[in-house]
């Protein structure tokens, strides 16, 4: 069987990073860790090195800009692409703070998998 993509999923709607987390370890392409606090997404970049992050924008705590700036700010995760997850930002700010904070994408919730899954794929070939 051929390496999974490992995904990072930062968010915290436990419910929504269980969704994704199951919809996509079933096409046996990825596996998915998640983290409902940026922190906890911070040290688990660090640990388990992923090959993508998916981060929502809108978190207590840490919110995704905050977290995307560590992330860009250290030598072991400032290459991991990011795609922004968000159903509260509008379209038009993500994509105005998308260079400043290290996003490559940006996905407006509520999503499919099968879109989630295309964005995850297009993001990579880059």
């Amino acid at each position: 069987m051929a390496d999974r993509t490992k995904i990072l999923m930062i968010d915290d709607e436990e419910d929504l990073t269980y969704f994704v987390r199951m919809n996509l370890e079933k096409t046996g392409k990825f596996t998915v860790f998640t983290a409902t606090r940026g922190s906890e997404g911070i040290k688990l970049a660090k640990s388990e090195k992923p090959d993508l992050i998916l981060l929502d924008l809108v978190m207590p705590e840490m919110d995704g800009g905050q977290v995307a700036a560590q992330l860009l700010a250290n030598a072991s995760t400032k290459n991991i692409p990011i795609i922004f997850l968000t159903a509260l930002a509008q379209k038009e700010q993500v994509e105005a703070d998308e260079g400043k904070i290290g996003g490559r994408d940006y996905i407006a919730k509520p999503v499919t998998t099968e879109e989630l899954i295309a964005r995850i794929e297009s993001v990579l070939a880059k």
